[in-house]
């Protein structure tokens, strides 16, 4: 869902998944709409990097069930990518152990799928979240997400974390 105070702009719809695997996990997400008409960072070196969230970029939270720690990763469709674990709500912030990230992405004039692969303990079965930024060509940000909480878009918030993962 778009967060309430966004306008809805060239993108008119996110749809994200999620599936665990034994190395980590591999996610998809998809913006439905006018790519063109958005601020999509350059492709580049496959890379850790901080500050990708200021422009474009997909994110997953991953939280053990019944834990107050989670995991932030952070994944941008010009390759690069984040890993964050915090103790609690923003408390505790470090780089997260990660043995491999790789992020594909690819658009056209209906839209854009980024498709990524996680290999990092991760706990299960645990609340996700997937959101999505997306950066309107006038600088304004759009925050997409399973659920808000009241007031300003937080994706830190456990209310954000609606899906349930488990391996089978």
């Amino acid at each position: 869902m778009l967060h309430q105070t966004c306008d809805l702009g060239p993108i008119r719809a996110v749809t994200a998944s999620i599936t665990p695997t034994e190395a980590g996990c591999e996610a998809q997400f998809r913006l439905d709409g006018r790519a063109d008409a958005i601020v999509l960072p350059r492709k580049a070196q496959p890379e850790r990097m901080d500050n990708l969230w200021k422009t474009t970029c997909f994110e997953i939270f991953w939280q053990p069930i019944g834990g107050s720690s989670y995991r932030e990763f952070n994944l941008s469709p010009s390759g690069r990518w984040a890993a964050y674990d915090f103790d609690s709500f923003r408390e505790g912030m470090r780089d997260a152990p990660v043995a491999a990230i790789t992020v594909d992405c690819s658009h056209d004039e209906s839209g854009l799928v980024l498709n990524a692969s996680i290999a990092a303990k991760l706990p299960d079965p645990a609340q996700v979240a997937l959101n999505a930024i997306v950066e309107h060509e006038g600088g304004d940000l759009q925050f997409w997400a399973l659920a808000f909480p009241p007031g300003k878009p937080e994706f830190h918030s456990e209310a954000c974390r609606q899906m349930i993962v488990e391996r089978a």
